[in-house]
Order: C-alpha cells, then structure tokens, then sequence
C-alpha cells in the first residue's frame, strides 16, 4: 500500500470514525486493528468488533487498489500527535507500515487484509427508511439513557426501534424507567420492531451530524445498515421480545403539575448533593400550590427545595431515585415539562406540553 503526500485529516477523521468500536483486548489480535484499502480513487478504512461494522471512507488520488491491517489506536495516536497541516507518506512491504511526515518516521506492524474478519451483510433487504440526520439524532437522545447496562435481561441492554406506518419510535427500559419517543416520518411502511444493541446506539449517537444531510436506515435480515455523510454502520440486532412498552405507560393520572424544566433540574441537582449515595433517594410532597422535593441521608443531613405550582388537588408524597428523574430532565429540550401522578405506589409520567410524541415513566421507590 502506498499513499504520497496525504494531508494527514484525510487519513485521520475516517480513522476517528470507526476506531470507537475497537476493543483494546480481544481473544482476535486482528481485531485490535483497522482494515485500510485503496480502491475507486478513495482510501475505505473499516473496524469491527463482530456484533457491530463501521466503514469511513475520504478522497484520495491514486488508482491502486490494495489493502493492510494496522493497529488502530497506534495509527489513531501518531496522526494525532502530529501537527493540523502535515503531510503524511505511508508505504507498507511484507509485514511492516512506515508511516512519514516531515522528519518523522514510524514503523509499525501490520497484518494481511486478506485475514480481517469482515461482518457478510444480509441480502435481503426488507425496509429502507430514510431521513435528516438531527431528526434521528434527537429521537436516540431521547430514550438512550433508560437504557439498561449489564442487566441479565440481555435484551434491555439495547434499545427498541419501531417502524410502524408513517412513524419511527425508540424506547428503551432498565426495568425502574421508561422512555418512548416518536418521530412521524413521510412515507407508509410495515410494522417492524428490531432491538439494537447498546454499543450501536452509543456510537450512532457520537457518528450522527446535528444536520439535515440524509440518514437511510436499511432493515436487513437480523441486522441494520446505516448509512450518513462518509459512513456506512452495520449493527446485528438483539434476538429476544422487547417489553409491551404500551402497558407500562400509565394513563389517566389526575394529579398533573406543569412547571419550568430549569427551575426543577437545578432543584433536583441541588438536593441531590445530600441524599443516600447508595439509594439515591427523593420525596416529593405535592400540596396546594407547591412542590417540595426533600433528600436525607445516614449522616442525618437533610436538603429541601420548595417549587411554587398551580395545583389544588389532592396531597401527595412519593419517593424516586433521583438520578432517573435528573436525566430526563437533562435530556429534554422543551422549557416546560409536565409531572402526572396517581397515587403513592403508581408509576409517575413526564411528558412536553402540548406534544404526544414523547413519555417518560419512573416507577416509585420506598423512602
């Protein structure tokens, strides 16, 4: 492989975009590297780790079509540590890369392209949706972080995409919260429900423009292939049934309470410098015309906050994890958000005024 005088961004942003997935230690050594290959006047660079698939690709001049395998991370750090405009040589012969710019020159180890385990894609190829990038952007945001982490459920570590006539939905549940989002998208498309695992999400959500260019998202058998600016993402989904997510989000709670999101986050926030660390808990206390939110903890320290509402309905006091009633209120950009409750034991809901394209449930906890 032989790349002449190559402005080192074009060989390091394709780099960035995929080496997110690479795992540092895996039973695979091949696996710890990037597959790179010249081909149609472009440089492809591509990383897996087996479940998922990332391939970036920048213009370059040349017409030899060749490929190496290289460490990714070392490849990623040496381009780094040069300066913004240099020019990079790089020339591989047996099982050696040398890498120059300037008056420096490395020398690293490579592996044969032809030993990389690329992910076979599915042929059959069963909706394509397509859409502008933020859109798909903030509809992940919105239900990614109810996701759980390493729950035995293995199929709540991921999150649910729904494809459902002329709308894209994703939730996602760790069991204790839910998050439901919606997004109406142009077009009428067969009903479709695919898990996609934890990873995917997280990297879509750090690969994804907060633009209009176009996403298409092509439901393949078992798997999911995105496609946006220089990158095409290849994800297995998880194989298990999601939860009836419509039966978990409550309905007709009388005890509703509108009030700025700013003004309850900084609350919260501040009250939970003094609760449990490990029970992480908060009552709220709904009474005529305010909202107390109040946190203990074993040192028998104590914070309270008074909100004032426009309520004058029946009292009530319920505990929450705290953490899961500050993240969604980080996650939501509306200045006003709505609280709906039911009784002491029930499930809270959080919603935008006004909107139904979004639902958060919490369920409570004993304080």
């Amino acid at each position: 492989m032989q790349l002449k005088q190559t402005p080192r961004d074009a060989l390091l942003k394709p780099l960035q975009a995929v080496s997110g997935i690479v795992e540092r230690r895996h039973t695979l050594p091949i696996l710890a590297n990037v597959l790179l290959e010249q081909k149609d006047g472009r440089l492809f660079v591509t990383a897996t780790d087996l479940e998922m698939q990332i391939t970036s690709h920048s213009e370059l001049a040349g017409k030899q079509e060749q490929g190496v395998t290289v460490a990714a991370r070392k490849l990623q750090d040496l381009l780094r540590a040069l300066p913004d405009d240099a020019t990079v040589s790089i020339e591989t012969s047996a099982s050696r890369m040398v890498v120059r710019a300037g008056r420096s020159r490395f020398n690293l180890q490579t592996l044969p392209a032809g030993d990389y385990p690329r992910m076979s894609l599915a042929q059959e190829k069963q909706q394509t949706i397509r859409l502008p990038q933020k859109q798909f952007r903030s509809l992940l945001k919105l239900a990614e972080f109810a996701m759980a982490q390493q729950d035995i459920r293995y199929y709540l570590n991921g999150m649910l995409l729904v494809i459902d006539k002329g709308s894209l939905q994703t939730v996602a549940t760790d069991g204790h919260r839910l998050s439901y989002a919606s997004l109406a998208i142009p077009g009428e498309y067969t009903r479709e429900e695919v898990i996609l695992p934890r990873k995917t999400v997280l990297e879509l959500g750090k690969l994804l423009e907060d633009s209009d260019s176009e996403l298409s998202i092509e439901l393949l058998a078992n798997q999911v292939r995105f496609r946006f600016s220089s990158i095409e993402l290849v994800s297995k989904v998880v194989d298990g049934k999601f939860p009836d997510y419509n039966r978990v989000i409550p309905t007709g709670h009388t005890k509703q309470i509108e009030l700025p999101r700013s003004a309850l986050l900084q609350a919260l926030q501040r009250a939970a410098i003094l609760s449990n660390e490990k029970f992480r808990g908060v009552r709220i206390v709904l009474g005529s015309d305010q909202l107390k939110i109040i946190c203990t903890n074993s040192e028998q320290e104590e914070a309270e906050e008074e909100l004032e509402v426009a309520y004058k309905g029946e009292g009530l006091d319920i505990g929450f994890n705290i953490t899961y009633l500050v993240d969604v209120l980080q996650n939501i950009g509306t200045e006003q958000v709505v609280l709906a409750f039911g009784d002491a034991n029930s499930s809270a809901l959080v919603t935008m005024p006004g909107r139904n394209d979004y639902k958060y449930v919490v369920m409570p906890m004993r304080i």
